[in-house]
């Protein structure tokens, strides 16, 4: 990865967001939409949640709110819904940088599971509040277990491919800020 992008967090901005949308012109080609396929992972939100764990300060809220809008308005799920949650639990996740800097692997995986469950809990309340069609119960836990075993994937692949890991004890930015 060259070094521009390991000095400026808005080389991350971009790399995200050009993720995301590679990831959502994935989504919207019409492959392996026949009923009865099984859900796959969301991947997007995966790398959301493992980018916050390592580095918040390159994903502003304004930055995740558009990507993740934009997302549910192509994807025609209901505005705004899935954009909440996912905003919501990587300000839960920034709240908690000092602790989420300090986890293993295994204890940052089970926070990242906790939140994709409850995000799961939280949409399927809605819409259940709302009087909304419900998508089946088995095809959520599905996509959401799938999300679970890609998180992995996802972090390794975030630190091999784009260098982004947790900020050591007592690093500085590229201003000179610690971290």
């Amino acid at each position: 990865m060259s070094a521009w992008l390991r000095a400026d967090p808005w080389g991350y901005r971009l790399l995200y967001l050009s993720i995301a949308f590679l990831l959502l012109f994935i989504r919207l080609l019409p492959l392996g939409a026949e009923p009865g396929t099984f859900p796959g992972p969301d991947i997007l939100l995966c790398l959301t949640l493992a980018w916050m764990m390592r580095r918040p300060d390159f994903l502003p809220v304004g930055l995740i709110l558009a990507v993740v809008l934009t997302e549910d308005l192509l994807l025609m799920r209901p505005p705004g819904l899935w954009t909440a949650l996912v905003v919501l639990s990587s300000e839960f996740l920034r709240a908690r940088i000092a602790l989420t800097r300090e986890l293993s692997f295994a204890v940052e995986w089970l926070l990242a599971s906790g939140l994709m469950i409850a995000m799961l809990l939280a949409w399927r309340l809605a819409f259940t509040l709302a009087l909304m069609d419900v998508p089946p119960f088995g095809f959520s836990v599905v996509q959401v277990l799938w999300s679970i075993l890609a998180y992995p994937v996802i972090v390794l692949l975030s630190r091999l491919a784009f260098d982004l890991k947790k900020p050591a004890t007592g690093e500085v930015d590229h201003q000179g800020r610690k971290l």
